[in-house]
């Protein structure tokens, strides 16, 4: 688990930051601001969501696994539903595809990152081990 999630943060924050420099670079002529504002939204949490799903990977090496890997895998299917819808939403001038209906799916992206930090928070009621096998920290 701990690597999965390292490897979707990792990759998460990849594509933010890419994004984020396409948006700036290429997409801001092409787009009204309010449709650039939106992207810039986009990109923001999932940067934002990226770096929590490497939290879960870290605090995973220490405690109780079972909620943290509901908040991991909640914290990257909001990105997908939240952040993607709304990529998609607004680039719809650029790419002509009827979208509208994405519009519903924004807020379950919302939620699914609302599962996820509440079970981080709830992951913070048992112990954490404060030291890892092999690492030699005491």
């Amino acid at each position: 688990m701990r690597n999965l999630f390292l490897r979707i943060g990792s990759l998460l924050g990849f594509l933010a930051v890419a994004l984020g420099a396409f948006a700036a670079h290429g997409l801001r002529p092409h787009l009204s601001p309010k449709s650039f504002e939106t992207f810039e939204t986009a990109v923001r949490y999932q940067f934002y969501h990226a770096l929590a799903i490497l939290m879960v990977a870290i605090l995973s090496h220490f405690g109780k696994k079972g909620a943290l890997r509901l908040a991991g895998w909640a914290f990257t299917a909001g990105v997908a539903l939240f952040s993607g819808s709304l990529y998609a939403l607004s680039t719809r001038e650029l790419h002509g595809v009827s979208v509208g209906w994405l519009g519903p799916i924004t807020p379950l992206g919302g939620l699914c990152f609302l599962i996820g930090w509440g079970a981080v928070f709830y992951s913070s009621f048992f112990h954490y081990d404060r030291s890892v096998k092999g690492s030699g920290v005491d």
